[in-house]
């Protein structure tokens, strides 16, 4: 799992503002076919939200832990069931601050 520092989190909370969800934890849970759809939003967005569908704040926080550890990503935010996530692509689009 990525560790970010307080500044790179702070950046990157600032650009997922603007962002939609670009995947859905529906009531099956973290299936393998989520983390596939992660793996793929990732590789092509570096930043990226899920959408969690459980009312519980544990399970969402054991979900992104789960994916970040799964998918090598680092967690950025978790505000209600939206779930912020970030990886560096090989060519990386986002210029995190130091």
């Amino acid at each position: 799992m990525i560790k970010l520092t307080s500044t790179q989190r702070q950046y990157l909370k600032g650009l997922a503002h603007t962002l939609s969800p670009v995947v859905l934890i529906g009531e099956k849970g973290l299936t393998e076919a989520v983390l596939k759809e992660a793996e793929r939003a990732l590789a092509a967005h570096e930043l990226i939200k899920i959408k969690a569908g459980s009312d519980e704040k544990e399970t969402r926080s054991q979900w992104l832990e789960q994916i970040c550890q799964t998918l090598g990503a680092a967690p950025v935010q978790q505000i209600g069931k939206i779930l912020v996530i970030y990886r560096a692509a090989e060519k990386p689009g986002i210029q995190l601050p130091r």
